[in-house]
Order: structure tokens, then C-alpha cells, then sequence
């Protein structure tokens, strides 16, 4: 017991040294001390050091094209390339007011023609009217020695298909007459099927009253087969034939 003691008082001096030599040789152990920052504050840091950089990069490169001088050739160029494309957007307006202006003459050109057309076939129809009316009013002058009514003009013709299309002028040549009361009778004579063949109108003969003039016409129906070779017209006043005309085909 009392030799512990003593053996306890003696060792501090020597732990203190041991201590002190493993201070000083390689195997001590080494102490670090860092500064812990938040990894939103480190990427800001980040970006901020690679947008320097970049700018930093930037400004070299510009200062190098000019004082290699291209910086001022690329703007000449592009100078003369926009002159160039507002020339060409100049000219291609132009072209298209001359083909917009060319459309509208020829569509108005067309217009005009097509009227002009109308206007012919017009003229040309009524010409037909003319005429007719012409030989329709040259058929009312009185013939010598005419002095009943009398059939002054038939025609006859054949329409598409099987139709016959007549028309027949009758006439009184004394001013003063009396009104006509009588009737018209219409044959048509032909072939039907080779054989001999004659019809009249459906609906028999057909009454006429008339004072100066009378233009009667209709279409009539033919059976298949028939040929039509004469049309005869009758006017007729009571039992008495006033006028016969005949016309061939």
C-alpha cells in the first residue's frame, strides 16, 4: 500500500513526456479545421465563378475579331445583304402589282366578252323576230282579187324526236268585214310503218274568231314509225271551204 503511492507520483512526469514525443513524431494525429457552408449558397458561388468566366471569355473573343478587324467587314456585309433583300422585297411588290393589275384586266376583259357574246346572241334572236314578223306582216297585204278570209301563210317543221310543229296565218283583206266565225282543220298526211297513214289534231278542228288577222301555231305528236310527206290546212266558215293551203316536207 504505501509503495503504490509513490510509483503513482512518479509516473506523471513520464506520461507527460510520452505524451509530448508522440506530439512531435509522424503518427500524431492531425486536427482540420473547415468552415461548413450550405449547398445553395455553394452552387450560387458556382454559377456566379461560370458566368465571370464565360463574360471574361466573351470579351476576349470580341476584342479579337476587332483587332483582327472582321467585326467591321461582317457589318458591311450585312449592310449590303439587307440592302440587297429590301431591293429584291421592293421588286417582288412591284411584280406582284403588275400580275394583280394583269388579273384584273383580263378578268374585266372576259366580263366584257361574255357581255359582248350576250349582246350578239340578243341581237341575233331578235333579227329572227324581225324577219319573221316581217314575212308575217309582208302575208297580210291583200292579194288581188282576195276578198273572203283565206289562209295566207303555212310552215311546218320537224322538232327533235317524233314532233311536227305548224303554224298557219289566216286573214280577212276587206278592212270592213265582218268577224270571222269558223274554223281551222289541220291534216297531216305520210307513212306510218310503210303503210299509208293521215292524222289530224287531237282535239278535231280548231275554232277561229278573228276580225283582221290570225296567227294559230302548235305541236303535234307523232307515233313512232311515221313519216310525215304533206300538211294540209282548211279554213272553213259553216259548210263552206274558204281557204286550202298545202305545204311539203
Amino acid at each position: 500500500m504505501h509503495n503504490a503511492l509513490p510509483q503513482s507520483k512518479n509516473a506523471g512526469p513520464f506520461l507527460k513526456f510520452r505524451l509530448f514525443r508522440r506530439r512531435l513524431t509522424i503518427s500524431s494525429p492531425r486536427v482540420a479545421i473547415r468552415t461548413s457552408l450550405p449547398w445553395p449558397l455553394r452552387w450560387a458561388l458556382g454559377a456566379m465563378m461560370l458566368g465571370f468566366s464565360a463574360a471574361i471569355a466573351l470579351w476576349t473573343f470580341e476584342l479579337g475579331v476587332s483587332i483582327a478587324g472582321l467585326d467591321k467587314d461582317a457589318k458591311l456585309e450585312l449592310g449590303k445583304l439587307r440592302e440587297e433583300v429590301s431591293a429584291l422585297r421592293a421588286e417582288r411588290d412591284k411584280s406582284q402589282s403588275v400580275a394583280n393589275i394583269s388579273g384584273s384586266l383580263l378578268t374585266a376583259e372576259k366580263a366584257a366578252q361574255e357581255k359582248m357574246m350576250g349582246q350578239i346572241r340578243q341581237l341575233e334572236s331578235e333579227n329572227r323576230l324581225l324577219r319573221d314578223d316581217l314575212g308575217f306582216f309582208e302575208k297580210l297585204l291583200p292579194a288581188g282579187g282576195a276578198e273572203s278570209a283565206a289562209i295566207r301563210g303555212l310552215q311546218a317543221e320537224m322538232l327533235s324526236g317524233m314532233q311536227l310543229k305548224w303554224q298557219v296565218l289566216v286573214i280577212q283583206p276587206v278592212r270592213d268585214a265582218p268577224v270571222f266565225n269558223g274554223k281551222l282543220e289541220l291534216t297531216v298526211n305520210g307513212t306510218l310503218a310503210g303503210k299509208p297513214w293521215t292524222v289530224g289534231l287531237p282535239g278535231g278542228a280548231q275554232t277561229l274568231q278573228f276580225k283582221q288577222y290570225r296567227r294559230v301555231d302548235g305541236v303535234l305528236d307523232l307515233p313512232p314509225q311515221a313519216v310525215v310527206q304533206t300538211v294540209t290546212a282548211k279554213l272553213i266558215e259553216g259548210t263552206v271551204v274558204r281557204s286550202v293551203q298545202i305545204t311539203k316536207l
